[in-house]
């Protein structure tokens, strides 16, 4: 059984990486360290983001380096939240970039992309309203 996920994204710069995700989840790291912030987004979940040096040194042997795919989307981080629009702008004006607007989806949810500043896909989503 898994206790606790933790997600990390790997990012080019910690520091503006930290200071973008703290304002775009109105949140304070758990962990702000060199080599690792944390972010704790609920009882069992753990939003991590570790400079791409760092962690090409741990995987350098078998692995390709993380830069070489900076701002390439390398993974999508769904955020179900309760204010959707709060967090999209929150985020725009942060910096991030608008992939696709808030819209309702076929799956359910209605959602809106967007990249960090490291070509993350973010998207905030909340239920459709029936």
């Amino acid at each position: 059984m898994v206790l606790e996920i933790e997600f990390i994204l790997y990012v080019k710069n910690q520091q503006k990486s930290t200071d973008f995700y703290c304002k775009i989840l109105d949140a304070t790291p758990s962990l702000n360290v060199p080599g690792m912030t944390e972010f704790k987004l609920s009882e069992n979940f753990k939003l991590g983001l570790m400079p791409e040096d760092g962690i090409a040194k741990i995987i350098a042997k078998n692995a390709p380096n993380p830069a070489l795919g900076n701002g390439i989307p390398r993974c999508e981080l769904y955020l179900k939240v309760d204010t959707i629009d709060a967090y999209f702008s929150r985020a725009i004006e942060s910096g991030a970039k608008i992939i696709d607007a808030i819209a309702p989806s076929d799956w359910g949810d209605t959602v809106g992309y967007l990249s960090d500043l490291d070509g993350h896909v973010i998207a905030f989503a909340s239920k459709t309203a029936i």
